[in-house]
C-alpha cells in the first residue's frame, strides 16, 4: 500500500493557497453532470452536502436518523475554536496551529493542522451569516471563552448549545439545496457497504431501516461523514446509535484505518452510577472556565462539600499545573482525576468522581451571571442528578468521548480508495493523539465548507461524469454479501441480546485499553475479544425478519462490526510502545507522571491495511515531520 499524503512543499503559511491553485478544477457547467454520495448529515456531512450542491454538483445524502437535525453533532456543547483574536490577547493562526500540534502531542500532520487554523477564521463568518446565535459582548462583538490547552480565549459559543446551533445553520443550508432539487436526502437509511468499480468508489449499498429494503446507489464519488467509534467502549458520551459500521466496511474494502488507538477521554462527564447504565452524559469543558476541580485531602471523606473547609480541599489541577490550572488539555485532566481516585480521594461513595465547584465564580460574578453562561448545562445536570450546581458542586469523572483515529486520508481528504473521501470525525483528523476542546466542530465545518469542496474537484476532473449504473457485477456481488450477512445474523437463533454482548465487549476494551494501558492488559484483550466474537455468532438473539423495522438487527450488525474493529484498536495500542496524548502506556511515564513519547521510533501515523478475514492486518506508517513546531515534552505547569 502506497501512502502519498500529497502535502504541498514550500512554506506552510502558503501551502493551502498554492495547493488550491495547482489542483484540477471542474467547469461550472460540467459540475451539473457529476453526482456525489455523502453518508452522514452531521456538521461535516451537512456542510459538505450543502456546499457541493451550491457549487453545482448533484448530491445524494444519507443518514440513519429520522432527520438530519438529529445527527450527534447536536450534542456538542462548549464551543468552536477560531483564531479571530477578538479578545486582543495574543491569539493568531500560528498560535492556534501551535496549540493544536502541541495538544495532540506531536502526532498530527503539520500541514493539515496549519490549514485547519487558517480556515477557522472563515468558519465564524460563514456561521454568523447563516444566523447562528453566538454569544455576544455588551457592545455587540462576538464573545469568546477559554478552553483547555490554550492561554488565550478563542472559543466562540452559544451558551451550552453550540453544536445544536451550528448544526441548525448547516441543516438550513442543506434543506435549501434539497428544496432546489440539488440534494436528495435519504433518512432512516443505513449504509452497509461500499461498491468499487475498477478500484474506485462508485456507490454504496443501503438498508431502509423502516422497511428493510436493500437498495443500490451509484455516484462519481463517495464521501463518508459518519462520525467516530467511541461507542466501542459501550459506555460513552456518544448517542446510542453512533457506530463504526460505515468506516469499518470501507476499511474491509481497502480504505486504510489510521491510529485507531487514539481515543479521547473527556474529563467532565457524569460518573457511572449503576451496572445497568447504557450511556454517559457530557458536561461541557467550558465549565472549567469558572468551575474549580477538587477532592477532599482526606481519603474516604464523604461529608457534604459545604462541611469540608478550604484547607482540607485539594484543588489538584491548580496544584499540579499552576500555569494552566483547571484549563489543562483533556487527556491531562482525565489522568489527573484518575490518579486522585486511584489514591482513594473519590467523592462518590462506592464509586468514582471528583467535584467541579462554582462557589468562587458565584461569589465573584453573581449567580445570575453564572446562570447566564451555563444555565442549560446546570438544568441538564439537575434533571439527571437532582442537585443544582448553584447550591452544591457537580460530581464529574472522565468518560469516552471522541476518537482521533479514523480512515487515513491525504491532504485532499481522500482515503486509500480512489474516489472515497472521509471528513470530520470519520477520518484520522488533524488532532494527533489528543484533541483540544472546541476543535471537533472546527474540523467538521472546515472539512465540509472549505476543504472538500475544493479538493474533490481534483479527482472528479479526471473522471467521466454521470456514473449511475447499478446493474453491474460489482453491485450484484456486494449486495449479495450484504444480504448474506443480514441472513447470518437473523439465523443465529441465540438467546443473548446484542446489547449484552456489546456491554461485555465495552468493559473488556475500556478496562484494558481505556485511560491507562499496559502490554499485559492489551494482550489479555486480544485473547478475550475473539472469545466474545465466537460467542456472538453462536448466542446473539435477533428476532423478527429483515423485511421490516428491526432494531435488534440494526444493533446486532453494529455490534458485530465493533467486535471486529476492537481487535485492530487494541493491536494498534499494543504496537505503539510509547505514551502520547490520550494513548497512555503505563510502561512509558515521565518522572512527573506524564506521557513519555518515543519520537525516535513512533513519530508516525500507524496505518492499518485489511488482509482478509481472520488474518492479522498489515501495519504501515506515515512518517511525521515537524519543521515548524519542534517536538518537546509537553508541559502545562
Amino acid at each position: 500500500m502506497k501512502l502519498d499524503s500529497k502535502v504541498p512543499g514550500g512554506p506552510i503559511e502558503t501551502a493551502w493557497d498554492r495547493h488550491r491553485q495547482s489542483i484540477r478544477l471542474v467547469n461550472p457547467a460540467n459540475k451539473r453532470k457529476y453526482k456525489v454520495i455523502v453518508v452522514g448529515t452531521g456538521l461535516a456531512g451537512a456542510s459538505a452536502s450543502a456546499t457541493l450542491a451550491q457549487l453545482g454538483y448533484n448530491v445524494e445524502a444519507f443518514c440513519f436518523q429520522d432527520s438530519a437535525r438529529r445527527a450527534h453533532s447536536i450534542a456538542a456543547q462548549g464551543g468552536i475554536n477560531a483564531a479571530k483574536n477578538y479578545q486582543n490577547d495574543g491569539d493568531s493562526v500560528w498560535r492556534l496551529f501551535y496549540d493544536t500540534v502541541k495538544g495532540g502531542d506531536f502526532r498530527a500532520r503539520e500541514a493539515n493542522v496549519y490549514r485547519l487554523a487558517q480556515v477557522s477564521v472563515n468558519i465564524i463568518d460563514q456561521c454568523v451569516a447563516q444566523g447562528v446565535p453566538f454569544a455576544r459582548e455588551y457592545g455587540g462583538m462576538l464573545a469568546n471563552r477559554s478552553f483547555g490547552g490554550a492561554l488565550v480565549s478563542r472559543t466562540f459559543y452559544a451558551k451550552g448549545q453550540t453544536g445544536q446551533q451550528l448544526l441548525l445553520g448547516a441543516y438550513q443550508a442543506l434543506q435549501e439545496q434539497v428544496a432546489a432539487g440539488k440534494v436528495k436526502l435519504n433518512t432512516r437509511s443505513e449504509m452497509l457497504d461500499i461498491v468499487k468499480i475498477d478500484g474506485k468508489a462508485k456507490g454504496i449499498i443501503v438498508r431502509n431501516l423502516l422497511t428493510g429494503e436493500i437498495t443500490r446507489h451509484a455516484a462519481d464519488a463517495v464521501v463518508l461523514a459518519s462520525g467516530g467509534y467511541g461507542n466501542v467502549f459501550y459506555l460513552s458520551t456518544n448517542a446510542k446509535g453512533c457506530n463504526v459500521t460505515a468506516t469499518w466496511r470501507a476499511y474491509k474494502r481497502g480504505a486504510a484505518f489510521a491510529n485507531p488507538c487514539f481515543t479521547q477521554i473527556h474529563p467532565t462527564c457524569l460518573p457511572v452510577h449503576g451496572t445497568h447504565q447504557s450511556k454517559l452524559t457530557l458536561m461541557s469543558e467550558s465549565l472549567r472556565n469558572d468551575g474549580r476541580v477538587w477532592v477532599p485531602k482526606k481519603k474516604g471523606d464523604f461529608r457534604a462539600p459545604s462541611q469540608i473547609p478550604e484547607d482540607e480541599r485539594d484543588y489538584y489541577l491548580e496544584r499540579m499545573y499552576p500555569t494552566f490550572g483547571n484549563l489543562v488539555p483533556r487527556d491531562v485532566a482525565s489522568r489527573a482525576a484518575k490518579k486522585m481516585i486511584d489514591a482513594g480521594h473519590t467523592v462518590v461513595e462506592g464509586g468514582q468522581g471528583v467535584y467541579l465547584d462554582f462557589a468562587d465564580a458565584i461569589q465573584r460574578l453573581g449567580a445570575d451571571a453564572v446562570m447566564d453562561r451555563y444555565g442549560n448545562l446546570f438544568e441538564m445536570y439537575e434533571r439527571i442528578t437532582g442537585d443544582h450546581p448553584l447550591k452544591t458542586p457537580m460530581k464529574i469523572y472522565p468518560a469516552s468521548h471522541y476518537t482521533m483515529g479514523g480512515l487515513w486520508v491525504d491532504y485532499n481528504l481522500m482515503t486509500t480508495v480512489p474516489g472515497l473521501y472521509a471528513i470530520g470525525e470519520a477520518n484520522f483528523s488533524d488532532h494527533g493523539a489528543n484533541r483540544l476542546g472546541a476543535s471537533a466542530l472546527m474540523q467538521g465545518l472546515a472539512d465540509g465548507y472549505f476543504v472538500l469542496p475544493y479538493t474533490i474537484g481534483d479527482f472528479l476532473a479526471g473522471e467521466t461524469a454521470g456514473f449511475r449504473d447499478t446493474n453491474t457485477p460489482e453491485f450484484d456481488q456486494i449486495e449479495g454479501e450484504v444480504r448474506g450477512r443480514l441472513d447470518a445474523l437473523l439465523s443465529v437463533g441465540g438467546n443473548t441480546p446484542a446489547e449484552t454482548l456489546h456491554r461485555e465487549l465495552g468493559k473488556v476494551v475500556w478496562d484494558r485499553s481505556g485511560m491507562a494501558r499496559t502490554e499485559e492488559g492489551l494482550k489479555e484483550a486480544l485473547e478475550l475479544i475473539p472469545e466474545i466474537k465466537e460467542r456472538f455468532w453462536k448466542e446473539v438473539s435477533v428476532p423478527g425478519t429483515g423485511a421490516e423495522l428491526n432494531m435488534s438487527l440494526e444493533k446486532a450488525g453494529r455490534v458485530a462490526d465493533f467486535i471486529e474493529f476492537s481487535e485492530v484498536l487494541v493491536r494498534d495500542a499494543l504496537t505503539r510502545d510509547e505514551s502520547c496524548g490520550a494513548h497512555f502506556r503505563l510502561e512509558h511515564v515521565t518522572e512527573e507522571g506524564e506521557a513519555k513519547r518515543d519520537d525516535e521510533n513512533f513519530c508516525h501515523g500507524a496505518v492499518w491495511e485489511y488482509t482478509g478475514e481472520g488474518n492479522v492486518p498489515t501495519r504501515h506508517i506515515e512518517p511525521l515531520e515537524f519543521n515548524y513546531v519542534k517536538p518537546s515534552q509537553r508541559s502545562y505547569k
